[in-house]
């Protein structure tokens, strides 16, 4: 398999990117992250999720030769299905983390971006180069990287295409924290692990209230969030959660 799940019994679900030497992001390989993205979202016993694609090299881009020999009417047939791979990814409706080594460029930048938080190497580099190819990204870069870095950022890496490292990824809000590169999965699991412990309803609420309430207007955005908040004064987790403040203090109460 290029693409697989395992889930600890911690509850973290690893999506682990296995093409070498690159993990390119051809076809089959967007396919499976689709179906993966999806499987994860059903689980239950998923209750946060790690990108991660080795030691070496998160994922370097789009399958080039496959690209080329596609023409026009073949790109429009094909790049919603793109699309809609990484989206599944992105809606994943619990925490998601990936644990950035090596190059992540292009598909694999974005792939990156459909995460809610990023962990690098320190040796780490990405970029959107699609512009060097005559391109412009395609599976959600000119979108999600400009609401998560700003407009002006998103287009001097698209325009030029450059690659940048960890530590300017991290000056420029690309990724979240730069760590040695032999602890970037095991930080991305501390940080999975914690989460997966957590109330999952009031963290769907979360994640989908910030999520949506970007892509709307901000009265739209509160709505979202004043619906999700009262929805959860029907949940047992809400009760578990006050309860145990009520009667042991702040930050004591376990989830199931």
């Amino acid at each position: 398999m290029t693409v697989t799940l395992e889930v600890s019994d911690d509850g973290v679900g690893t999506v682990r990117l296995d093409r070498p030497p690159m993990n390119a992001l051809d076809v089959a390989v967007q396919d499976r992250l689709r179906e993966l993205a999806e499987e994860a979202t059903r689980r239950e016993d998923v209750r946060s999720v790690i990108l991660y694609g080795g030691e070496k090299v998160f994922a370097a881009g789009a399958d080039i030769k496959e690209m080329q020999a596609m023409d026009h009417t073949a790109m429009v047939l094909r790049s919603k299905g793109l699309q809609d791979a990484f989206t599944a990814v992105a809606r994943i409706p619990k925490p998601v983390v990936a644990a950035v080594t090596g190059y992540a460029l292009g598909g694999g930048c974005e792939l990156a971006l459909c995460a809610d938080f990023r962990i690098a190497a320190d040796n780490a580099k990405l970029g959107q180069p699609e512009i060097l190819l005559g391109l412009i990204p395609g599976a959600g870069g000119t979108q999600r990287l400009a609401r998560l870095i700003g407009p002006s950022r998103a287009k001097d890496l698209i325009f030029t295409g450059r690659m940048v490292k960890a530590e300017e990824a991290l000056t420029l809000g690309l990724v979240d924290r730069v760590v040695p590169a032999a602890e970037v999965y095991e930080q991305a699991y501390a940080w999975a692990a914690k989460l997966a412990k957590g109330p999952a309803l009031a963290l769907r609420a979360a994640k989908e209230s910030i999520d949506a309430g970007l892509e709307t207007d901000i009265d739209t955005g509160l709505t979202i969030e004043r619906n999700w908040f009262s929805g959860l004064f029907a949940t047992e987790d809400r009760e578990r959660g006050m309860r145990s403040f009520v009667e042991e203090g702040p930050g004591k109460a376990t989830f199931g």
